[in-house]
């Protein structure tokens, strides 16, 4: 019996159909150029993310990974008030391939208002210039330095939240391994929103949604490959590269996880959580039924999109009342 996908939520299909072309993401290697590009531009400003003089915002270098380069951190906190605010800690999509430490930093500007939060957000090497372990090595070195800085920026060190969607779900995920094993600092919780979690690219929602959606197998084939090479689904492949690979996720920070109903993601996501149930660990799990890839961006004023939103924050200050 052939695998049929499951239907988008209406109103969300009526936003990917008016987005066209533009909700595809039909990234080649020959467009990879200019969908960076494109992203970069879309991204906002940090004159935008100051939301008229609420946030102080700066973008700081530190140092990276040992024998690599420094990496850039944009530091969004808010202007007025005393110190010692929880710290939500920013990890961007783009399929391991494209965005930067600006993308997706609008809705965390959002909480962090609302939640009155530091945001940091880490730029990461991307893939193929970089492949594995060059991503998740700056995304720890990023988690470091604001471990230690954290006062001096205005947040607690033992409130820190990771965060992140898509790949930066999954290079999340992949930090709270690693910090995890090296004795790192470690996280109160990580939010992984659609994680990218399994280079196998195997699943029934891998081929049921192929073709359709945002971001379908062929697109996560190339992000894979891109960051893998030729270890793409192989044994070889560490879990600090795709965490679905983990043999032990005991130890872990208490988890969010949602994923749409009808995207590639939903399969690797759901057994993720899942895994970390059966290890002890908490962890919170939404599908949010007829949902795609990234449709809180496509239709943020879907009644969907607002449901996962509220559930987000409501996790958030759940975890940190």
């Amino acid at each position: 019996m052939p695998l049929l996908p499951p239907p988008f939520d209406p109103e969300l299909a009526e936003a990917l159909l008016a987005a066209g072309e533009a909700g595809s993401f039909a990234l080649t290697h020959d467009t990879l150029a200019e969908q960076r590009e494109a992203l970069n531009a879309a991204a906002p400003t940090l004159e935008q993310l100051g939301r008229d003089g609420f946030f102080t915002v700066e973008e700081r270098t530190v140092p990276g990974p040992h024998g690599a380069p420094d990496i850039s951190l944009l530091i969004c906190r808010p202007a007025a008030g005393a110190g010692g605010r929880p710290v939500l800690y920013h990890v961007h999509g783009g399929g391991m391939i494209v965005g930067n430490n600006r993308s997706g930093m609008d809705g965390f500007a959002s909480w962090a208002r609302e939640l009155d939060l530091v945001v940091v957000s880490v730029e990461y090497r991307l893939a193929p210039e970089h492949p594995h372990p060059a991503p998740v090595e700056d995304v720890y070195a990023g988690l470091v330095w604001t471990a230690e800085h954290a006062e001096e920026i205005g947040g607690d060190p033992e409130r820190i939240v990771v965060a992140g969607h898509s790949a930066g779900g999954g290079l999340t995920a992949a930090l709270s391994l690693l910090s995890r094993d090296r004795e790192g600092p470690r996280p109160l919780g990580q939010m992984l929103f659609a994680p990218m979690l399994d280079d196998r690219n195997d699943t029934p929602s891998a081929y049921q949604m192929e073709g359709l959606g945002v971001w379908d197998r062929k697109a996560n084939e190339l992000g894979w490959t891109a960051l893998l090479g030729e270890r793409r689904g192989t044994p070889e492949v560490s879990p600090y590269a795709a965490p679905a690979r983990g043999q032990d996720l005991s130890g872990l920070p208490p988890a969010y996880l949602d994923v749409g109903s009808a995207e590639t993601f939903r399969d690797e996501v759901v057994t993720y959580a899942s895994r970390l149930w059966q290890s002890g660990a908490a962890a919170e799990l939404h599908v949010w039924p007829g949902a795609y890839h990234a449709f809180e961006g496509y239709a943020p004023d879907a009644a969907l999109s607002r449901a996962a939103t509220a559930a987000r924050v409501g996790w958030l200050r759940r975890l940190l009342d």
